[in-house]
């Protein structure tokens, strides 16, 4: 089986089950992703609609770049 994001999954567990997530979230406009304690914080409860409706980011454009990475996406 390839690569699955579960866009119900929290940021916290799809990062600690794939690292290349945090890159991909860091690239889309999730920067503070990569800052120390984050993940561990705010990504306990995060999930990527959440954070996408937050920082007012289009979900078509992050499911196209998980997409382009080789990644299929549950709902």
């Amino acid at each position: 089986m390839g690569k699955v994001i579960d866009l119900s999954k929290t940021v916290y567990e799809l990062c600690s089950s794939d690292p290349e997530v945090i890159e991909v979230m860091a690239e889309l406009g999730f920067e503070q992703i990569t800052q120390p304690g984050m993940l561990q914080s705010a990504g306990r409860f995060m999930t990527i609609p959440k954070g996408a409706r937050l920082k007012k980011l289009d979900m078509d454009v992050i499911k196209r770049a998980f997409l382009d990475r080789g990644y299929s996406i549950e709902e």
